[in-house]
């Protein structure tokens, strides 16, 4: 069985008939933007869900990861199984209401790149400006997320998720 693709105002209809909507994103991305009614299932800690008879739908930013992993959510559904056009995206771009909240911090991956690309950016122009020994901050990122890509594990990211802005705002 593989997913069924569906627009998001199929996705919407479908809702109101009794389907489950999954996302699939991660705890920190679903927490900041989610469809009201969407459960987090973030793929990492994907079970099997069980859902009867009723249809589920999963979903994430874009539809990308979704459809990359495709085979695994339809094999972990217990019935019929969708995917959300374009995700959460796709969602917003049709009118759809989001349920944001500004409260919480960015996405970890985001923190991520706005880190990394600024550390990449001052070694580089303080390599120019002062001294070429700042080439090194630079060199030190580059490896670093080297190392992220092929091992699945990044020091910036543990770091950056131990910061105090970090902590989640409960809703009041």
């Amino acid at each position: 069985m593989s997913l069924i693709p569906v627009a998001p105002e199929q996705a919407r209809q479908l809702m109101a008939d009794g389907a489950r909507l999954i996302d699939i994103r991660e705890a920190d991305e679903h927490a900041r933007a989610y469809i009201a009614g969407a459960e987090s299932v973030p793929l990492s800690g994907l079970g099997v869900i069980h859902a009867g008879k009723a249809p589920v739908i999963y979903h994430c930013r874009s539809g990308v990861r979704t459809m990359a992993n495709a085979a695994r959510l339809s094999a972990a559904t217990d019935g019929p199984a969708y995917v959300l056009e374009g995700g959460i995206d796709a969602w917003r771009k049709a009118g759809l209401p989001v349920v944001v909240d500004q409260r919480q911090p960015l996405e970890l991956m985001r923190q991520v790149q706005l880190a990394a690309g600024g550390l990449v950016l001052s070694g580089t122009g303080l390599g120019f400006l002062v001294t070429p020994a700042f080439f090194g901050i630079s060199a030190f990122v580059g490896a670093g997320l080297m190392v992220a890509g092929a091992t699945g594990w990044c020091g910036m990211a543990r770091l950056l998720n131990s910061m105090p802005w970090n902590r989640r705002v409960s809703a009041a």
